[in-house]
C-alpha cells in the first residue's frame, strides 16, 4: 500500500506526543463541517435503497445526468483499469500516486508525463489521467485544454479520466457539466469539501454503459445506507455548501499569506492546501513534527503540503511554529 497523509496514530507513536495534543496539517480535508442531520433508524437496519434520492440530489450538485456513487473515489481508482484491456496510458505527473499505482497493478503500459508532451503525443495514448487541480501540486488545467484532449482521445475509444477531488471550491472549471460526453470520466470526492473523510463517498461521472460496467464490478450496495442518507441531505443544502465554499477560499488564501509571512513561498496549491517545494522540506517536517505538527512530506520533489488548521488556536499554533523556524533556520 502506498503512503498517505493523515497517519495520525503512526506519528504520534513515532514522536511520543499524544494523539490528541496534535495539529494535524496532513490531509487536504475542509477541517469543519455541517451541523450533521439525524440519519434513519432504517438506514441502519436496511439494505440500501437505490431510489432513495441520492443520485438525483448528485445529479443536481455536479450538474451531471449520468454518474455512479461509489465507496470513495478509492473505489473507482482501483477498479477502472480493469474496464479495460491492456493498453497505454499517460499520467500528468506529479500527482496522487493511487491513479499509477492501479493502472500498473493490472499489467498497462504506464508513463508520466508533463502537460507540454502529452498536448504533442496525445495520439500514442489509449488513456490520459489528469488529476485536477492536481494533488499535491495545486497545478489547474484549462476546461478547453482537457475538452480538446478528450475529443482527440474519444476518436480513437481512448478515455480522458480527469479526478477533481479538490474541484468543489472552483465549480466553474469543472468537467462535471459536459458528462457524459464519449470518452470522458469524471471522479469526484465527497470527504475532502463536506469534511467527512470517514464517510468514503464518490462519484463517477461517465456515459452509461461505462458506469453499468463499473456497476456491476464493484457488486450491489457499494455505499452503505448511513453514507447515502448523509449524503443526500448535505448535497441538497445548497446554503451550507455556499457557507463552507466561502470559508474554505477564505482559509486557503489565509494559509498562502501566512507561509509568505514567514518567507516560505508555496510552489502551488488550492482553498485546501498548500504545497511547498524547497531542498529543506524534510527539515522542516521534522521541526513540526517535534512541535506535535504533522504536514505531509513527499520525496519527489523534496516538498511539503499544508493542509487548513481547524480552529484561531491551530492558526496561531502553526504562526509560532514558523516563526521559530524562520529564526533557527541558516
Amino acid at each position: 500500500m502506498l503512503e498517505h497523509g493523515g497517519r495520525l496514530r503512526a506519528a504520534a507513536q513515532r514522536y511520543g506526543i499524544a494523539e490528541a495534543d496534535w495539529l494535524d496539517l496532513s490531509t487536504g480535508i475542509a477541517p469543519y463541517g455541517w451541523t450533521l442531520p439525524v440519519i434513519p433508524a432504517s438506514a441502519w437496519a436496511r439494505l440500501p435503497e437505490l431510489d432513495d434520492g441520492l443520485e438525483a440530489a448528485a445529479r443536481h450538485y455536479y450538474a451531471c445526468s449520468s454518474l455512479l456513487p461509489v465507496a470513495g473515489s478509492q473505489a473507482a481508482i482501483q477498479a477502472l483499469p480493469r474496464l479495460r484491456d491492456r493498453c497505454r496510458v499517460g499520467v500528468i505527473s506529479p500527482c496522487y500516486a493511487e491513479h499509477a499505482h492501479a493502472w500498473r497493478r493490472e499489467g498497462h503500459e504506464l508513463e508520466e508525463l508533463d502537460v507540454a508532451t502529452a498536448e504533442r503525443e496525445l495520439e500514442g495514448f489509449d488513456v490520459l489521467l489528469v488529476v485536477n487541480p492536481t494533488n499535491p501540486t495545486g497545478q489547474r488545467l484549462a476546461p478547453q485544454t482537457l475538452l480538446d484532449w478528450r475529443e482527440r482521445l474519444a476518436r480513437r475509444g481512448g478515455w480522458l479520466l480527469v479526478d477533481e477531488a479538490f474541484m468543489d471550491c472552483t465549480p466553474e472549471q469543472s468537467l462535471a457539466g459536459h458528462c457524459p460526453l464519449p470518452g470522458l470520466v469524471v471522479l469526484r470526492s465527497f470527504g475532502k469539501f463536506f469534511g467527512l473523510a470517514g464517510i468514503r463517498l464518490g462519484f463517477v461521472l461517465a456515459e452509461a454503459r461505462l458506469l453499468d460496467q463499473l456497476d456491476e464490478w464493484l457488486g450491489p450496495w457499494a455505499v452503505s445506507g448511513p453514507a447515502r442518507a448523509l449524503a443526500k441531505a448535505l448535497l441538497q443544502d445548497a446554503d451550507g455548501q455556499a457557507r463552507q465554499r466561502r470559508l474554505l477560499l477564505r482559509d486557503g488564501e489565509r494559509l498562502e499569506r501566512l507561509l509568505l509571512d514567514h518567507d516560505l513561498a508555496p510552489t502551488g496549491g488550492t482553498a485546501l492546501f498548500q504545497w511547498l517545494a524547497r531542498e529543506d522540506a524534510a527539515v522542516l517536517h521534522e521541526f513540526l513534527a517535534a512541535r506535535g505538527i504533522l504536514t505531509r512530506l513527499f520525496a519527489h520533489p523534496a516538498s511539503l503540503r499544508f493542509g487548513l488548521p481547524p480552529d484561531e488556536a491551530g492558526w496561531e499554533r502553526l504562526h509560532q511554529a514558523l516563526f521559530d523556524y524562520s529564526k533557527e533556520r541558516p
